[in-house]
């Protein structure tokens, strides 16, 4: 019987885990970071590792030695590189497709199994949960098909990762663009927008753009609390 692990941060991640991984055959094995993997490949050979939503390197001794799997939320080998959520949505982004691709030693570069469309609507969550969701549909087709990955095609275009600095809306934003900004960074465990004003720093959440005006949950926090 064929041993899987899935590799993920994010409770949504946990939560799809615990309801689907019960619904396909095999021995299944969730970690959620470096040590958890390293301490389960000690004593388990899996067929796949799947990483959902990771981020970490994966040490190229794991990527040779056992057949990973990446989720990249762009259409590859567009949008390599970091924090792709939040790049395709400063772009103006609507729509992209979730690329199913083999890891090896570069960065979003290995051979493509699966893409499937994807819609950037809602705040990052909404989207992070619907990703998930959708890795899931492609894990079943893995385990029906087990597919041989293809080489990328296209043009090469590389994404930086953003940084918690970056959370902080810029100016000249129209209400639109700040209700994108908002969204983006709107999921756990994310730094959220954020403005300096008066010696506070204002986070921003759970926007809503309705007929031109701007709704958001806003806390506000002394400065000297953020040292």
């Amino acid at each position: 019987m064929n041993s899987f692990i899935v590799a993920a941060t994010g409770c949504w991640n946990f939560d799809f885990f615990n309801n689907f991984s019960k619904q396909h055959p095999g021995s299944w094995y969730f970690c959620e970071n470096p040590d958890g993997l390293n301490d389960l490949l000690k004593s388990i050979k899996p067929r796949y590792i799947f990483f959902p939503h990771w981020r970490w390197i994966v040490s190229s001794d794991i990527v040779e030695q056992y057949e990973c799997v990446c989720f990249h939320m762009t259409d590859l080998p567009f949008g390599r590189g970091g924090t792709p959520l939040q790049n395709l949505i400063v772009q103006n982004i609507e729509k992209t497709v979730l690329t199913a691709l083999r890891m090896d030693e570069g960065l979003d570069t290995g051979p493509i199994y699966y893409k499937k469309p994807l819609s950037l609507h809602g705040s990052a969550y909404d989207i992070y949960k619907r990703s998930g969701r959708l890795c899931w549909d492609m894990i079943s087709d893995f385990i029906k098909e087990y597919p041989n990955p293809m080489a990328q095609e296209g043009a090469i275009t590389n994404f930086k990762r953003r940084t918690p600095e970056q959370s902080q809306i810029p100016e000249g934003l129209s209400l639109e663009g700040i209700y994108d900004y908002i969204r983006m960074l709107d999921a756990p465990s994310y730094p959220k927008a954020f403005l300096e004003i008066n010696g506070y720093r204002l986070e921003f959440e759970s926007s809503v753009y309705i007929n031109g005006k701007l709704y958001a949950k806003v806390s506000f926090i002394k400065e000297e609390n953020n040292v």
